[in-house]
């Protein structure tokens, strides 16, 4: 089920930490905690961070700090974000926000079965995505290995890919015509 990437709760209180931990227990999935945006930061560039839960308004670096720095960067750039913001939702930061590619914006105080039917989509989307990617560079590390894929020929065993398609006949000539002038 989880794999071994976790899911990053970011804010500045220690209380919305232990709500949003307990909230998506349930599910199974690794978390891990931080209390500022850099602490953020650090650990999303050790990598295995399968998606962040990231509080908007952090003392230092905020949120849409973290996520600006993350879109930059191409390791991190596809980490789905949740933004959660307890300020409300002005016009600006919500066209920043979804600007910026972050997956929603949450306000607080949250419901924690919205939460995580949001995470359990987001996490597995991304983990399905990260699996296929891996699985494209295995693929394609094999077409390299392979002789017959660098102009010496089809792969033996393996049918001309024209020999698959049915013969095409002619429409017209196939259609008997009648004259009815």
């Amino acid at each position: 089920m989880p794999s071994d990437a976790k899911i990053l709760i970011v804010d500045d209180h220690e209380d919305t930490l232990y709500a949003l931990e307990s909230a998506l227990a349930p599910l199974g999935y690794r978390l891990a905690r931080a209390t500022s945006g850099d602490e953020a930061l650090k650990q999303v560039l050790r990598g295995q961070v399968g998606l962040l839960l990231l509080d908007v308004r952090m003392p230092g670096v905020s949120g849409l700090d973290v996520v600006r720095y993350m879109r930059r960067v191409e390791q991190t750039q596809l980490i789905p974000v949740v933004l959660l913001t307890g300020f409300g939702a002005d016009q600006e930061l919500v066209s920043t926000a979804f600007g910026l590619g972050v997956a929603d914006l949450v306000m607080k105080p949250i419901d924690p079965w919205a939460l995580r039917t949001k995470v359990r989509y987001l996490y597995d989307a991304h983990q399905r995505h990260r699996a296929l990617e891996q699985e494209v560079r295995e693929l394609r590390a094999l077409i390299k290995e392979d002789p017959g894929a660098e102009g010496h020929g089809p792969r033996p065993g393996l049918p001309h890919p024209d020999a698959r398609v049915p013969p095409q006949r002619d429409i017209q000539a196939a259609t008997p015509t009648t004259d009815r002038t």
